[in-house]
């Protein structure tokens, strides 16, 4: 777990501490009591810095989406090919499922545990879901592809996929979600190069 001082602020240290737990033991299972106590916050300062538990649950996995998107996409995918820009995160998405305390995509599993498609956590899931797949179709326009938006969708099928079986399984994917993917790539004439 990420560690927090008391010279943090508290908001940042429920955003944090939310985070955190919610990824781990998952949002139903994360009280508000076992919350605030990770973040050292009162439940009163929580009340005041969030209207509700679903608000710290959105803004939290809001403030997950630019380190998830810097952990999976490249730098810098205008300086490789579009196949090469696609299997970049296909790779890091396969390393990723091979490490100890790997959970899934916290988007989906979040969506999925809320099961409740209005929940504003839901909707911040999607949005986040909807910036990988325009990732996706970005290069697929990039390499040509005659349908960017279909293999974009089916690309992020893929990811979320490889990411559940990894946690149906208890086992990275070794390798089968950048196999699956290079099969749709060459499916679409996506060539590296």
């Amino acid at each position: 777990m990420t560690t927090h001082t008391a010279a943090d602020p508290p908001r940042e240290r429920l955003l944090r501490a939310a985070a955190e737990l919610f990824y781990a033991e998952g949002v139903n299972a994360t009280g508000v009591d076992r919350l605030c106590r990770a973040a050292g916050v009162s439940k009163r300062s929580m009340y005041q810095l969030f209207e509700t538990k679903d608000a710290l649950v959105a803004e939290s996995l809001d403030r997950v989406g630019p380190a998830t998107a810097a952990r999976y996409l490249p730098a810098d995918p205008g300086a490789l090919s579009p196949r090469d820009a696609v299997l970049h995160v296909f790779e890091a998405a396969d390393a990723a499922t091979a490490e100890p305390g790997f959970h899934g995509c916290p988007f989906v599993t979040t969506a999925t545990e809320l099961r409740d498609a209005g929940h504003p956590a839901s909707v911040v899931a999607r949005r986040h879901k909807a910036a990988l797949t325009g990732y996706f179709v970005a290069q697929a326009r990039r390499g040509g592809a005659a349908d960017p938006e279909t293999l974009g969708a089916q690309l992020t099928l893929v990811f979320d996929g490889a990411a559940a079986r990894a946690v149906v399984r208890g086992e990275g994917t070794g390798g089968l979600g950048r196999a699956t993917a290079e099969v749709l790539l060459d499916a679409a004439g996506i060539v590296g190069g």
